[in-house]
């Protein structure tokens, strides 16, 4: 019997030999019993605003075709809370991307992103949109680069308000769209 050599090994698994190849963690639709690992990630990644327990459990289960969760060892590392916009079938709407720690630097975000929209859920979407406020880093890197992948830009316009919305308890969420190009529309 022939064993497959080092190279010929699950890409999930670590090489101790190779120390650049990493393991890749698994994406997948999230279901009720991932709830409260959810709401622990969200914990974690400061400073993500928290929902409760029971948000996240109604997200996984009532939205987990338009979700995503990935796992690295058997541990939630990742988390992209979506929707179809019920008013407008053509907008994914993105509510909330939490990507742990120890899985940053991989580009897991826009994975996640991807995922979802080759969803026949996503048949129909041809733009994505989120909010955004100013002093996020993470994404506004996250959908600068998923909007370069798509050949696209980023439209950007003050949305919810610090003062209207908010009542100067939270900063302004900025309404960002990126449409989608054609090429991932077909793959969906």
């Amino acid at each position: 019997m022939l064993r497959p050599s080092k190279r010929e090994e699950s890409p999930n698994m670590q090489n101790p030999i190779d120390p650049m190849r990493v393991a890749l963690p698994a994406i997948r639709k999230p279901s009720a019993k991932d709830g409260a690992e959810i709401w622990n990630l969200i914990r974690s990644c400061k400073p993500l605003d928290e929902n409760s327990m029971y948000c996240n459990l109604l997200q996984s289960d009532h939205f987990a075709d338009t979700c995503s969760l990935a796992e690295l060892s058997q541990e939630t590392v990742g988390w992209i809370s979506a929707y179809v916009m019920p008013n407008d079938p053509e907008t994914l709407f993105v509510w909330q991307v939490a990507v742990a720690e120890k899985a940053r630097g991989r580009g897991l975000g826009a994975l996640m992103l991807q995922s979802i929209l080759q969803r026949p859920q996503c048949k129909t979407v041809t733009r994505l949109q989120t909010t955004i406020t100013a002093d996020n880093e993470a994404s506004w890197a996250l959908f600068r680069r998923f909007a370069k992948f798509q050949e696209s830009q980023l439209d950007i316009q003050p949305y919810y308000t610090q003062a209207l919305h908010f009542q100067q308890r939270h900063k302004t969420e900025n309404l960002v769209t990126i449409p989608l190009s054609k090429r991932l529309a077909l793959a969906a």
